[in-house]
């Protein structure tokens, strides 16, 4: 019985400690900016200017000596959620690729027709003959204008257009940003190794960095769109930005090759050679670009998303930053990182400051971003109504509202299906929908599993007393839409912002009651 006892003992013991290591190895250190040598005052500092700007910052995460010395999420921004990153993505692939031609299954001087003579063109032009997957992660592809927005879903073979779209560059020669090039790694990496980059990766980069739950677009032929879609956490970015700060080291055992992280993060090709030095010495996207990665001012570099997703190393200072937002300047936005960050950084250990530590502390766990603020409910004239509405480009067929307890039930309707969403009064609610919301990809989406039911925050207001104001947040991608409903007695009137139009033309459409 004794042995029992002890056994059994035994064996919950050495399970806490299983999970205990896997905890370890999952989560990065933390530690206090001053005792990693940046002062406290500086973060502060950084959020203050990163609260003035143009930038709607989600999260940021920045590492010093391989720990976490500040993190913060704004709220509804939840520090356990993926993020869509945009082109970071990118950089994922281009690891693949590393890793495929460390096991000998690819090599940068393959041609990339050689991997799909089934979707050749007819007619294979001499450059098409040459194009590498060197070129490839350059973005020298050669074609002009970038294809990456002719993707037509459902009717189009992705590999076989980009295939099939004109070379009027010689092959290495010429930079143009190219994100369907990048899906051509994807289904390269994919081709000699049997498994998409998402399923390659996991036991040789996301397993032992301890990343997981995270997910990737693929198009209807199961191939991962490898220049967009992949989903992970803000600290999931900073151990990726933190693993190439360690030229591919990871808890001491070498799981990428040092050559390759060198050879990725180096440059290959200047995006305008001709650029006047002023315009260089202001800008961190003509500093030289890499495989799949952008050099940046201050010997940095970084991989980087649409509207301001970032990893940035940086190897003099032994630091790493992630950051998640939405922006129309992601210039503005590194700029912060240089104004603010970069002198931060000091040589040795700085004296304990627990005031400012403290200040940063309740600084970091206030972030939020603003809510719709609570004002007197006038529900007259649109509670429990339905609205039927004219042609729109969302597609919406009908909108329903109905209040109860400071909260706006709306449902809206199109062609497929009913979404009813829960918006609250000076409070975010939040939940999932299946209402298709903005991105910038949106015309490359075939496979909706992925992203739908989507994390939403919604929150309303009354901007006066015949205008309702509905903020819907996708917690997990940067974007969100502002929905104005002008109600004239029986008739309404129904603008939508998405967030990332930036003062263009928003949707307007008009509704009426059901008679």
């Amino acid at each position: 019985m004794f042995q029992q006892l002890f056994t059994s003992a035994f064996t919950v013991l050495f399970t806490l400690c299983q999970l205990s290591a896997a905890g370890q190895v999952a989560s990065l250190p933390r530690s206090t900016p001053e005792a990693e040598g940046v002062s406290s005052k500086d973060i502060i500092r950084f959020l203050d200017g990163a609260s003035k700007g143009k930038t709607e910052f989600h999260s940021f995460m920045l590492l010093r000596h391989g720990k976490v010395i500040a993190e913060g999420w704004w709220n509804p921004y939840r520090a356990g959620q993926k993020h869509t990153l945009y082109s970071c993505s990118k950089s994922f692939t281009a690891t693949a690729v590393g890793f495929a031609i460390s096991e000998k299954k690819l090599s940068l001087d393959n041609k990339v027709i050689s991997f799909f003579p089934g979707d050749v063109p007819d007619t294979v032009s001499d450059w098409l003959k040459e194009l590498t997957v060197r070129d490839a992660l350059m973005m020298s592809d050669g074609q002009d204008p970038d294809p990456s927005d002719t993707i037509n879903t459902k009717d189009t073979n992705w590999i076989r257009g980009f295939l099939s779209t004109p070379i009027i560059h010689e092959p290495g020669t010429q930079f143009l940003y190219n994100s369907l090039g990048t899906y051509m790694l994807s289904a390269i990496v994919q081709k000699v190794t049997g498994q998409k980059v998402l399923d390659y990766l996991q036991p040789r980069l996301f397993a032992p960095l301890g990343i997981s739950g995270i997910d990737w677009e693929t198009d209807l032929q199961g191939i991962n769109t490898g220049g967009w879609g992949l989903r992970l956490k803000t600290e999931d970015m900073a151990k990726f930005a933190q693993l190439f700060l360690q030229d591919g080291k990871w808890n001491g055992k070498q799981i990428l090759a040092a050559e390759w992280v060198h050879e990725a993060s180096t440059v290959k090709i200047m995006q305008d050679p001709h650029a006047r030095q002023s315009k260089k010495d202001s800008s961190d996207w003509l500093q030289g670009y890499c495989y799949q990665m952008w050099r940046c001012r201050h010997n940095a570099f970084r991989g980087d998303g649409a509207f301001g997703q970032f990893m940035i190393v940086m190897p003099d200072q032994d630091a790493a930053l992630a950051i998640t937002a939405e922006t129309p300047n992601m210039q503005e936005e590194i700029n912060l990182v240089w104004d603010y960050l970069l002198p931060a950084f000091q040589k040795n250990k700085l004296a304990e400051d627990k005031t400012s530590y403290a200040t940063l502390e309740a600084k970091i766990h206030s972030l939020a971003l603003p809510v719709p603020l609570k004002h007197i409910e006038n529900v007259a004239g649109i509670n429990s109504k339905t609205f039927i509405a004219a042609n729109n480009d969302l597609n919406i067929k009908t909108i329903s509202f109905s209040f109860t307890d400071n909260i706006c039930h709306v449902t809206f309707e199109d062609d497929r299906s009913k979404y009813p969403i829960d918006f609250g009064a000076g409070r975010w609610i939040e939940s999932t929908t299946n209402l298709p919301g903005p991105s910038l990809t949106y015309h490359a989406i075939e496979n909706v599993s992925m992203i739908y039911p989507a994390k939403i925050a919604a929150a309303y207001t009354w901007k006066d007393s015949a205008t309702l104001e509905l903020v819907l947040r996708y917690t997990e991608s940067p974007h969100s839409e502002t929905i104005t409903c002008h109600l004239d007695t029986d008739k309404l009137s129904v603008e939508v912002a998405r967030s990332f139009q930036y003062g263009k033309k928003n949707t307007v459409f008009e509704a009426h009651t059901a008679e």
